[in-house]
């Protein structure tokens, strides 16, 4: 274990240094951008210790495993995110528990977080997912609906969206996956010169460990890093 977090530690001083000029690059600074850590299969111990050498961001993405790991992160020096595929009936484990749900796709499930953040007398600040790819096996708002929804979600109480999520098509090549990107960017700032009830365009969450720093140059200013910080993830056997 000793060992694991001398990596966490050494990865994550080189995850900074290329956010940092990657930054630079697009015309920003390194506290511009978000770095979350996604912490999908990593134990506790290994995720707080990279909390304790400076992640201020983690995020899981899966509702069983966030609620076994809640109570044992450092929550006092890191806010926790959800960042997955998240199922309507799943909903009543996050609401009251997360900064941020990165993941909201459609109406429905805007209405189950609206209705259960209404009953538990909170405010639940999401993102709004977009299908950059228009990928038939992948979850998110196509982009000519995403305007129709960003309108229905806003005239919910208890909600407040705070930007838009994109996972562009695995394995394009790196000038589909930055059209990819910059697309996202356009679509980022033009809901950004809106005027809407409960929408305040804070982030733009692309980018994962294969393509942080092109997500950066793209105009994204929170980044999701994972296998980068904390090695190949560990599948259990079934």
């Amino acid at each position: 274990m000793q060992q694991r977090f001398r990596d966490v530690e050494e990865n994550l001083k080189v995850v900074e240094a290329n956010i940092t000029a990657a930054a630079e690059r697009s015309g920003r600074r390194r506290e511009d951008i978000t770095l979350l850590a996604a912490t999908k299969t990593v134990p506790v111990e290994v995720v707080n210790h990279g909390i304790e050498a400076g992640i201020h961001c983690i995020g899981e993405n899966r509702v069983q495993e966030l609620t076994d790991k809640y109570d044992r992160y450092r929550r006092d020096l890191a806010e926790v995110q959800f960042i997955g595929h998240l199922q309507t009936n799943k909903v009543k484990y996050l609401i009251g528990k997360v900064s941020l749900i990165q993941s909201i796709d459609s109406e429905k499930l805007a209405q189950e977080v609206s209705r259960l953040s209404v009953r538990h007398h909170v405010t639940t600040n999401i993102l709004l997912e977009v299908n950059i790819g228009r990928e038939e096996n992948k979850s998110g708002v196509l982009p000519e609906n995403l305007e129709s929804l960003l309108n229905k979600v806003s005239a919910m109480p208890n909600i407040c969206v705070k930007g838009l999520m994109a996972i562009p098509p695995a394995g394009a090549p790196k000038e589909e996956t930055f059209l990819y990107f910059t697309k996202m960017h356009q679509y980022f700032v033009d809901i950004s010169t809106k005027t809407l009830d409960n929408v305040t365009m804070q982030f733009l969450s692309m980018g994962m460990s294969a393509d942080y720093e092109m997500a950066i140059e793209a105009g994204a200013n929170m980044v999701r890093v994972g296998s980068a910080l904390f090695g190949p993830r560990a599948y259990p056997q079934k």
